[in-house]
């Protein structure tokens, strides 16, 4: 006797959830990683990376039924991101942030692409964010298209140790790169002092990565940088229609770029 086709379609879903790992890397990610793994409860594989939290970062992943991972040490944002890819065993992956969250529109268009024959090895999705309480959709904050979701073993993650990229796993050549319609949504920055230890711990990462590779730099170029960082959100990108959110983007923008050269220039001294 033939399936019914609300039979099919529940054949479809619970292949779905079984074709996806959620990967994970988190330290004192206890204020945003319950929403995050709420989010992709339906996934059947959730793995969180956990770099020596003080608070209840494992708590929390261990009661929503995710599986934790260790690694005190802190290698980089593209090499931690790497550990835990390792764990993945699904032939689908979905990286996120512990700040991020899957909305159910976009959860639907992964289950249906993720069974689909025709489906590319690897889809970017737009992004939205919040700042200081506010959702922008100009500074370059929007669509902020992110690479997030491809299949196991076609990619990997730069060794980058910030601003990591997904790459193609060596041999898979140019791959054609799909893009989702539904955005993920991204809880950052929920106060001004949280922009301001952020800024202040990835211009530290982002200074130390250039200065591995042998870049170099002075005080006018620090200067150069961060004003052009600050006309390019707020001009350019149009963070000045976003009233005193686009200005303060801004500022912060050009306060990290100001301070990454500054740093790097210090670390030639």
């Amino acid at each position: 006797m033939p399936c019914s086709p609300s039979a099919l379609s529940s054949e479809k879903t619970v292949s779905a959830l079984a074709n996806l790992s959620v990967i994970i890397i988190a330290k004192n990610e206890s204020k945003s990683l319950e929403d995050c793994l709420r989010s992709v409860a339906w996934a059947a594989e959730r793995i969180v990376l956990d770099g020596g939290s003080s608070d209840d970062t494992v708590a929390i992943a261990q009661r929503l039924g995710a599986r934790v991972e260790m690694a005190a040490d802190w290698p980089g944002f593209g090499p931690q991101k790497n550990r835990v890819l390792s764990y993945a065993s699904a032939p689908w992956v979905l990286s996120l942030d512990a700040d991020e969250r899957v909305t159910p529109d976009l959860a639907a268009e992964i289950q249906r692409l993720i069974v689909s024959a025709d489906a590319r090895p690897w889809y970017r999705m737009p992004r939205s964010s919040s700042y200081c309480g506010r959702t922008l959709r100009r500074g370059g904050w929007w669509p902020d298209y992110v690479t997030r979701l491809f299949r196991r073993g076609a990619a990997r993650f730069s060794q980058d140790q910030v601003h990591e990229r997904l790459i193609p796993e060596v041999g898979q050549g140019a791959m054609p790169l799909g893009t989702l319609q539904h955005p993920l949504l991204h809880a950052t920055y929920s106060t001004l002092e949280e922009v301001l230890d952020k800024a202040n711990r990835y211009s530290s990462l982002g200074a130390r990565q250039d200065f591995a590779k042998g870049r170099r730099a002075g005080l006018a170029q620090a200067l150069g940088h961060g004003a052009w960082a600050f006309f390019r959100t707020y001009v350019l990108r149009g963070g000045l229609l976003e009233g005193g959110h686009g200005f303060l983007l801004a500022v912060s923008n050009a306060h990290t770029t100001f301070y990454r050269y500054a740093k790097l220039w210090l670390l030639r001294q």
